[in-house]
């Protein structure tokens, strides 16, 4: 798949982690329904693998769904074994190089200038700038995009409905959004409420200048 070029279409990545295996799969399958394109599987809930592996079969192989919290080879090996399109990572470790080689896309942790460099060195599709609300939120994407004008940074971490709409005016290629959406959900919490989060993302990141 063209990971960037699905970022910059949808501009939203929800990332699912939670500590029910079957309440995870629904809220994968619930923001699948509500027209979340794009949904991460992050490794570090859990049975998260088995979680990604269900949800490819309940998608099918054309949907767009990656693995998240990628950090070892082993894990972009289990992560490719469980059917996932693509891997995002927190920082440059060794998940970035393995997934690579797989041939699955890479959106890259990064924080400094030069992990921006790194990470585009490396082949990354796109960056995730974590922890993008402790690290200056929209003010330091903005000084970001300074030196690095053409890249695709994607803020992760404290991003809810106002951040999400200020990341994209700083030029953010799209937002990642975890608690502030998924809230409860992959925990076995109300999947109502989980709608009206994914149809509020999606209207403001569907605003356009």
């Amino acid at each position: 798949m063209d990971l960037r070029a699905a970022l910059t279409a949808r501009r939203l990545i929800a990332i699912v982690r939670g500590g029910d295996p079957d309440a995870a799969l629904r809220t994968v399958l619930t923001l699948a329904e509500e027209g979340i394109e794009l949904i991460e599987v992050s490794l570090s809930g859990a049975d998260a693998l088995t979680v990604l592996a269900r949800a490819r079969e309940e998608l099918g192989p054309g949907r767009p769904l990656g693995a998240g919290t990628v950090l070892t080879a082993a894990d972009a090996h289990a992560a490719h074994r469980a059917g996932a399109g693509f891997a995002v990572t927190p920082g440059l470790g060794a998940g970035v190089d393995t997934a690579l080689h797989l041939g699955m896309p890479v959106l890259a942790g990064v924080l400094t200038p030069t992990d921006v460099i790194a990470a585009r060195a490396r082949g990354a599709s796109a960056l995730k700038l974590f922890p993008a609300a402790e690290a200056g939120g929209a003010a330091y994407l903005k000084a970001l995009r300074g030196p690095f004008p053409d890249a695709a940074f994607v803020p992760v971490g404290g991003v809810d409905v106002a951040a999400a709409r200020a990341h994209l005016a700083a030029g953010a290629t799209a937002v990642g959004v975890g608690s502030p959406l998924v809230g409860d959900a992959a925990d076995g919490g109300d999947l109502g409420a989980l709608r009206d989060r994914a149809r509020a993302f999606r209207a403001a990141v569907e605003e356009r200048p």
